[in-house]
């Protein structure tokens, strides 16, 4: 992941999109992270474990009557991320 800052990024906008469709891109304002840039491919993907994330907290709360939680919730997303 690269890191540009906040300046770069409006100045050279087209180069830092795409940066971006390559890998991550850090966007830093005074030293500190404030924003990451991502492919819309990187975004999709995001958002099918996010998806999967919650799913699976709702699945485990109508069937036990609570959450998956730490390491039990993290296995499956692992695998999930496996099977992709």
């Amino acid at each position: 992941m690269i890191a540009v800052t906040a300046a770069e990024t409006e100045n050279h906008f087209g180069r830092v999109l795409r940066q971006a469709a390559e890998e991550p891109v850090t966007i830093e304002e005074s030293g500190f992270p404030v924003a990451v840039l991502i492919s819309y491919d990187a975004f999709e993907r995001y958002q099918t474990l996010e998806d999967y994330y919650w799913g699976e907290r709702a699945k485990a709360a109508r069937e036990k009557g609570g959450y998956l939680e730490g390491e039990v919730l993290m296995e499956k997303i692992r695998r999930r991320i496996d099977e992709s």
